[in-house]
């Protein structure tokens, strides 16, 4: 079986890395073979025996293709339950000043407010193009999900902050309540 997926041109060298090492390495830990086209940016995986090795594979190029490090992109191997969520912004911001205005309220002033919304949800978040780029775990990329839309849509960094913060107390009673 072969997958095929298209990735921005200027995302290949993080796939093929220094010297091939990059691609090697994906190679190995994904048990796939990786042809990278750079001119058209198609990347083709192949692995004739496991179909599910290809589909986690063409998950973690496709987040690598949207900005994510390799080393990022690799955590959704670690679990089974590890998801990559998109957030297509390009309705949203449909003016080169719109999807600035975008980018920077998700990214923050020096990436404070991506780096909280990383830290208060345990998720990995990339802002590449005219996609937001959350990975983790189902619940909490569901919260960073919602914390980015609200950000999107306008509203105030502690808004979102304390929304999270809420989500956090609970996910943390909902354990303490499993437990006893």
């Amino acid at each position: 079986m072969t997958q095929e997926l298209k990735i921005p041109n200027d995302r290949i060298g993080a796939i093929i890395g220094k010297h091939g090492e990059t691609r090697k390495t994906l190679e190995k830990m994904l048990n796939v073979t990786l042809e990278v086209d750079s001119k058209d940016g198609i990347v083709v995986i192949e692995n004739e025996e496991d179909a599910l090795a290809e589909i986690r594979s063409m998950e973690v190029i496709k987040a690598i293709g949207r900005g994510f490090s390799p080393e990022r992109a690799r955590k959704l191997l670690e679990d089974d339950d590890m998801i990559l969520d998109l957030i297509d912004i390009s309705d949203d911001a449909d003016t080169p000043q719109k999807l600035a205005r975008v980018r920077g309220r998700i990214i923050g002033r020096d990436g404070k407010a991506r780096e909280q919304i990383e830290n208060m949800t345990g998720t990995f978040v990339s802002v590449y193009g005219k996609t937001i780029g959350i990975i983790g775990m189902p619940d909490q990329v569901n919260d960073a999900h919602t914390a980015v839309l609200m950000l999107i849509s306008g509203s105030d960094h502690n808004a979102v902050f304390n929304f999270l913060d809420r989500k956090k107390k609970e996910a943390k009673m909902n354990v303490i309540s499993y437990y006893y």
